[in-house]
């Protein structure tokens, strides 16, 4: 499976059946080159029309199984909690830290 082929799947929340989102990106350790996390974008301003102000964080390890259509984790709320807000990424890309 190549990493493209995962933002076509659904993330779903097995403990209490959200939809979460499809994958827009992946976090993987330079060294080892394994994956650490699953990026989710957070829920959509205003109808969709505004963007969005955060993403979820998902960690590899929280995922339990991946199929063919859908991306299954067992995720409590404190660990959905943790988003990174967009403009403090943009920012650290910008200043390249």
């Amino acid at each position: 499976m190549r990493v493209c082929d995962l933002k076509y799947k659904e993330v779903i929340n097995e403990k209490d059946c959200t939809r979460l989102g499809n994958v827009c990106d992946v976090e993987f350790n330079q060294k080892t080159g394994c994956i650490e996390a699953f990026i989710v974008p957070g829920p959509a301003k205003l109808c969709g029309f505004f963007g969005r102000d955060a993403e979820y964080i998902i960690p590899y390890k929280n995922v339990c199984q991946i199929g063919d259509d859908i991306i299954l984790v067992c995720i409590d709320d404190k660990c959905l909690a943790k988003k990174r807000d967009l403009k403090d990424k943009m920012r650290d890309n910008f200043f390249g830290f």
